[in-house]
């Protein structure tokens, strides 16, 4: 198996176009994603995760201007003729959307949505790829596989249409998994299972997973290494357990002490991040986070951080980072934890 991660951005910058003026959505990011590994992308609604998982896909709208590199297996996506990217989409790198019932076709039975990508990029078969389409449902916990080939997507639980295209991205095999918000319209109970679901699928075909979400309870248990984002920019990447123990950059600990834990007094008031996030056409220079920041000085803002390694495998852009032995309160709640 070859060392080199799998997916290597460098770079990265997303631009949209608005009639407010162009959004910085991404500015600047560079992160790998490795071999068999789950990569956590979390921050607030709004910080730029899933313009970013759209610019690596190639699915941003065509006002959007992209620069910088997304190497797939050494090839640059970006730089690709998109009839080229079509042959890799599905066959080795599938999404995860966020609303299941908007992403599936709602007047085409679940079989040939299923069996769609196997025939047209792989050549298998009808009734191969039928009896794969039984196998998958199977392995993502849909029960009664056969009825539900038959089935339309309006004929299925929130949760059911979410496994169900689970089981479309796993189709074709992809080296790559992109979940973006994947439980983001479903009760508790079914994200915990559909959470557990991918990590489990994850691991078991030593595929890679990239898991979006603005919720830090969902990553804490189920990722190898988390990246947290924050106005377009990239604050902390790190191992998880370095990242959730001892947050160097000052926006994650105010992110990690925000989150209510299961021991929160009842009574007792929750901790804020103050302020919002800076206006995506004009941000400020040098950290992003300056205007909700207590600890901030003149050099966080002219040039401003970059990313410097701040303890083993652990990298924060951050000039003053909370120091190693600030601890911040416990992850609880929500559909996931440690």
């Amino acid at each position: 198996m070859s060392a080199e991660p799998v997916l290597q951005v460098r770079n990265l910058r997303a631009h949209i176009g608005t009639a407010r003026g162009v959004v910085r959505a991404v500015d600047d990011v560079s992160l790998d994603v490795d071999r068999a590994q789950a990569l956590g992308v979390v921050g607030e609604s709004g910080s730029g995760k899933s313009v970013m998982a759209k610019a690596v896909m190639g699915l941003l709208p065509p006002r959007a201007a992209c620069s910088g590199e997304v190497l797939f297996e050494g090839r640059d996506l970006l730089s690709l003729p998109r009839k080229e990217r079509a042959q890799i989409w599905g066959k080795q790198i599938a999404m995860v959307f966020q609303d299941p019932g908007r992403s599936l076709n709602p007047v085409v039975r679940i079989e040939r949505q299923l069996t769609e990508g196997m025939r047209r990029l792989l050549g298998t078969s009808r009734s191969e790829a039928r009896g794969k389409a039984l196998e998958l449902l199977s392995e993502v916990g849909v029960p009664d596989p056969e009825r539900r080939l038959r089935n339309y997507p309006h004929e299925l639980s929130g949760g059911m249409r979410q496994r169900v295209m689970i089981a479309i991205a796993l189709a074709c095999e992809p080296d790559l998994l992109i979940a973006d918000e994947p439980t983001t319209a479903l009760d508790v109970t079914i994200q915990r299972q559909i959470l557990d679901l991918l990590r489990r699928v994850q691991r078991d075909r030593g595929m890679s997973l990239v898991l979006i979400s603005h919720d830090l309870a969902v990553v804490a248990g189920r990722t190898d290494r988390v990246a947290v984002m924050y106005a377009g920019r990239l604050a902390e990447v790190g191992a998880t357990r370095s990242v959730f123990d001892s947050p160097r950059h000052r926006y994650t600990h105010a992110l990690l002490e925000a989150t209510p834990a299961l021991d929160h007094e009842r009574n007792a008031p929750l901790r804020l991040i103050p302020g919002s996030l800076p206006d995506p056409t004009d941000p400020p220079p040098g950290c992003r986070f300056t205007a909700r920041c207590a600890q901030v000085e003149d050099d966080c803002r002219d040039p401003g951080p970059s990313m410097a390694l701040v303890g083993a495998d652990h990298y924060a852009a951050c000039t003053r980072p909370v120091a190693a032995g600030d601890v911040p309160l416990p992850v609880g709640g929500g559909s996931g934890g440690r």
